[in-house]
Protein backbone atom coordinates (compact mmCIF):
# COMPACT_ATOMS: atom_id res chain seq x y z
CA UNK A 1 0.00 0.00 0.00
CA UNK A 2 1.68 3.24 -1.51
CA UNK A 3 1.54 5.67 1.65
CA UNK A 4 3.10 8.58 3.37
CA UNK A 5 4.76 6.60 6.16
CA UNK A 6 6.68 9.95 8.36
CA UNK A 7 6.47 12.46 10.63
CA UNK A 8 2.88 14.23 10.10
CA UNK A 9 3.79 16.94 12.47
CA UNK A 10 7.24 17.59 11.20
CA UNK A 11 5.55 17.76 7.28
CA UNK A 12 2.41 19.89 8.85
CA UNK A 13 4.75 22.21 10.07
CA UNK A 14 6.79 22.63 6.66
CA UNK A 15 3.32 23.23 4.93
CA UNK A 16 2.23 25.60 7.34
CA UNK A 17 -1.52 23.90 8.09
CA UNK A 18 -2.18 20.89 10.16
CA UNK A 19 -3.38 18.77 7.47
CA UNK A 20 -3.86 15.84 9.88
CA UNK A 21 -6.09 17.27 11.94
CA UNK A 22 -5.83 18.82 15.28
CA UNK A 23 -1.70 18.37 16.58
CA UNK A 24 -0.44 19.90 20.32
CA UNK A 25 3.45 19.75 18.04
CA UNK A 26 2.33 21.94 15.22
CA UNK A 27 0.33 24.35 17.83
CA UNK A 28 3.49 24.95 19.77
CA UNK A 29 5.79 25.16 16.93
CA UNK A 30 3.82 26.94 13.90
CA UNK A 31 6.67 27.37 11.78
CA UNK A 32 8.44 25.32 9.30
CA UNK A 33 10.92 22.96 11.04
CA UNK A 34 15.05 23.62 11.08
CA UNK A 35 17.56 23.45 13.16
CA UNK A 36 17.51 27.55 13.84
CA UNK A 37 13.76 27.75 14.74
CA UNK A 38 11.63 30.51 13.49
CA UNK A 39 14.25 32.62 12.57
CA UNK A 40 13.09 36.12 11.30
CA UNK A 41 15.66 35.38 8.52
CA UNK A 42 13.95 33.14 6.27
CA UNK A 43 13.77 33.99 2.62
CA UNK A 44 10.31 35.28 0.97
CA UNK A 45 8.99 32.34 -1.18
CA UNK A 46 8.92 32.42 -4.73
CA UNK A 47 6.52 32.06 -6.95
CA UNK A 48 7.29 28.20 -7.77
CA UNK A 49 7.91 27.58 -4.33
CA UNK A 50 3.96 28.56 -3.09
CA UNK A 51 2.72 26.40 -6.01
CA UNK A 52 5.08 23.68 -5.40
CA UNK A 53 3.62 23.97 -1.57
CA UNK A 54 -0.06 23.71 -2.64
CA UNK A 55 0.48 21.11 -4.55
CA UNK A 56 2.28 19.09 -1.57
CA UNK A 57 -0.63 20.35 0.55
CA UNK A 58 -3.50 19.07 -1.28
CA UNK A 59 -1.05 15.91 -1.83
CA UNK A 60 -0.90 15.17 1.35
CA UNK A 61 -4.33 16.08 2.68
CA UNK A 62 -6.18 13.53 0.33
CA UNK A 63 -3.01 10.81 1.05
CA UNK A 64 -1.92 11.17 -2.66
CA UNK A 65 0.81 9.78 -4.09
CA UNK A 66 2.71 12.39 -6.96
CA UNK A 67 1.96 9.81 -10.18
CA UNK A 68 -1.12 9.39 -9.01
CA UNK A 69 -2.18 13.18 -8.17
CA UNK A 70 -0.29 13.98 -11.52
CA UNK A 71 -3.27 11.32 -13.23
CA UNK A 72 -5.80 13.01 -11.44
CA UNK A 73 -5.07 16.45 -12.55
CA UNK A 74 -4.39 15.19 -16.36
CA UNK A 75 -8.43 13.98 -15.77
CA UNK A 76 -9.47 17.01 -14.57
CA UNK A 77 -7.80 19.28 -16.34
CA UNK A 78 -9.60 17.07 -19.73
CA UNK A 79 -13.00 17.72 -17.82
CA UNK A 80 -15.62 20.50 -18.57
CA UNK A 81 -15.04 23.20 -15.72
CA UNK A 82 -12.69 25.20 -13.90
CA UNK A 83 -9.61 23.13 -13.42
CA UNK A 84 -8.72 23.47 -9.81
CA UNK A 85 -12.24 23.00 -8.62
CA UNK A 86 -12.37 20.09 -10.49
CA UNK A 87 -9.49 18.57 -9.27
CA UNK A 88 -10.75 18.97 -5.66
CA UNK A 89 -13.78 17.87 -6.44
CA UNK A 90 -12.34 14.75 -7.88
CA UNK A 91 -10.66 14.19 -4.85
CA UNK A 92 -13.67 14.49 -2.55
CA UNK A 93 -14.99 12.00 -4.65
CA UNK A 94 -12.45 9.36 -3.64
CA UNK A 95 -13.72 6.60 -1.54
CA UNK A 96 -11.49 6.76 1.49
CA UNK A 97 -11.94 10.86 1.59
CA UNK A 98 -16.03 9.81 1.50
CA UNK A 99 -15.02 7.14 4.23
CA UNK A 100 -13.93 9.76 6.58
CA UNK A 101 -16.38 12.54 5.88
CA UNK A 102 -19.07 10.09 6.91
CA UNK A 103 -17.59 9.54 10.44
CA UNK A 104 -16.64 5.72 9.69
CA UNK A 105 -13.16 6.46 10.34
CA UNK A 106 -11.16 9.30 12.55
CA UNK A 107 -8.39 10.39 9.94
CA UNK A 108 -8.23 9.53 6.12
CA UNK A 109 -5.31 7.36 7.01
CA UNK A 110 -7.58 4.68 8.92
CA UNK A 111 -10.49 5.57 6.03
CA UNK A 112 -7.62 3.81 3.59
CA UNK A 113 -6.81 1.09 5.38
CA UNK A 114 -10.26 0.22 6.09
CA UNK A 115 -11.06 -0.10 2.54
CA UNK A 116 -7.53 -1.44 2.21
CA UNK A 117 -8.81 -3.92 4.62
CA UNK A 118 -12.34 -5.07 2.63
CA UNK A 119 -14.38 -3.44 5.51
CA UNK A 120 -16.43 -1.29 3.05
CA UNK A 121 -19.08 -1.75 0.14
CA UNK A 122 -19.89 0.39 -2.68
CA UNK A 123 -23.13 -0.13 -4.14
CA UNK A 124 -23.49 -3.59 -1.86
CA UNK A 125 -20.37 -4.49 -3.46
CA UNK A 126 -17.36 -5.09 -1.35
CA UNK A 127 -14.59 -2.59 -2.52
CA UNK A 128 -10.80 -2.43 -1.49
CA UNK A 129 -9.62 0.48 -4.00
CA UNK A 130 -9.00 3.67 -1.86
CA UNK A 131 -9.26 5.59 -4.74
CA UNK A 132 -12.17 4.66 -6.20
CA UNK A 133 -14.36 7.02 -7.56
CA UNK A 134 -17.81 7.65 -6.21
CA UNK A 135 -20.86 9.20 -8.65
CA UNK A 136 -23.45 10.57 -7.50
CA UNK A 137 -25.98 8.61 -6.22
CA UNK A 138 -23.13 5.90 -5.22
CA UNK A 139 -24.22 4.15 -1.49
CA UNK A 140 -20.93 3.41 0.99
CA UNK A 141 -21.69 1.40 3.03
CA UNK A 142 -20.30 -0.27 6.48
CA UNK A 143 -19.93 -4.49 5.31
CA UNK A 144 -22.38 -6.65 7.36
CA UNK A 145 -19.70 -8.22 9.73
CA UNK A 146 -17.55 -5.17 9.86
CA UNK A 147 -20.24 -2.83 11.93
CA UNK A 148 -19.26 -4.29 15.04
CA UNK A 149 -15.45 -3.31 14.49
CA UNK A 150 -14.67 -1.19 17.79
CA UNK A 151 -12.86 0.89 15.37
CA UNK A 152 -15.76 1.43 13.46
CA UNK A 153 -18.39 2.03 16.35
CA UNK A 154 -15.98 4.50 18.25
CA UNK A 155 -15.31 6.85 15.54
CA UNK A 156 -19.18 6.89 14.84
CA UNK A 157 -19.88 7.35 18.39
CA UNK A 158 -17.35 9.59 18.66
CA UNK A 159 -17.24 11.48 15.67
CA UNK A 160 -17.70 15.43 16.21
CA UNK A 161 -18.53 15.18 12.48
CA UNK A 162 -21.87 16.32 11.30
CA UNK A 163 -23.01 15.27 7.81
CA UNK A 164 -24.98 18.13 7.65
CA UNK A 165 -21.67 20.47 7.08
CA UNK A 166 -21.02 17.94 3.53
CA UNK A 167 -24.60 18.85 1.83
CA UNK A 168 -23.06 16.58 -0.93
CA UNK A 169 -23.69 13.60 1.56
CA UNK A 170 -26.24 11.85 3.44
CA UNK A 171 -25.33 9.48 6.37
CA UNK A 172 -28.14 6.75 7.71
CA UNK A 173 -26.62 6.23 11.44
CA UNK A 174 -29.11 2.85 12.12
CA UNK A 175 -27.61 1.07 8.85
CA UNK A 176 -24.09 2.59 8.74
CA UNK A 177 -24.38 3.77 5.58
CA UNK A 178 -24.01 7.34 3.45
CA UNK A 179 -25.09 8.07 0.18
CA UNK A 180 -22.50 10.41 -2.35
CA UNK A 181 -25.32 13.35 -3.86
CA UNK A 182 -23.68 15.11 -5.62
CA UNK A 183 -20.07 16.44 -6.18
CA UNK A 184 -19.22 19.31 -3.88
CA UNK A 185 -18.97 23.26 -4.90
CA UNK A 186 -16.00 24.83 -4.26
CA UNK A 187 -17.13 26.84 -1.22
CA UNK A 188 -18.19 24.13 0.56
CA UNK A 189 -14.74 22.72 0.60
CA UNK A 190 -13.67 22.88 3.81
CA UNK A 191 -9.58 22.55 2.68
CA UNK A 192 -7.22 25.55 3.14
CA UNK A 193 -5.82 24.76 -0.66
CA UNK A 194 -5.38 27.54 -3.05
CA UNK A 195 -6.02 25.30 -6.12
CA UNK A 196 -5.03 27.58 -8.78
CA UNK A 197 -1.74 27.81 -7.72
CA UNK A 198 -1.28 24.11 -8.61
CA UNK A 199 -3.25 25.16 -12.14
CA UNK A 200 -0.02 26.80 -12.74
CA UNK A 201 2.36 24.75 -11.58
CA UNK A 202 0.89 22.24 -14.01
CA UNK A 203 0.75 25.07 -16.74
CA UNK A 204 4.25 25.30 -17.50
Amino acid sequence: MARYTGPKAKKARALGEAIYGPSREFDKKKYPPGQHGPSKRRKQKSDYALQLMEKQKAKYTYGVLERQFRNIFARANSKKGVTGEVLLQMLEARLDNTVFRLGIAPTRRAARQLVNHKHICVNGIVSSIPSHTLRPGDVVQVRGKSQALEVITNSIASSKTDVKKWPWLEWNPDLKEGRFLELPERDKIPEKINEQLIVELYSK
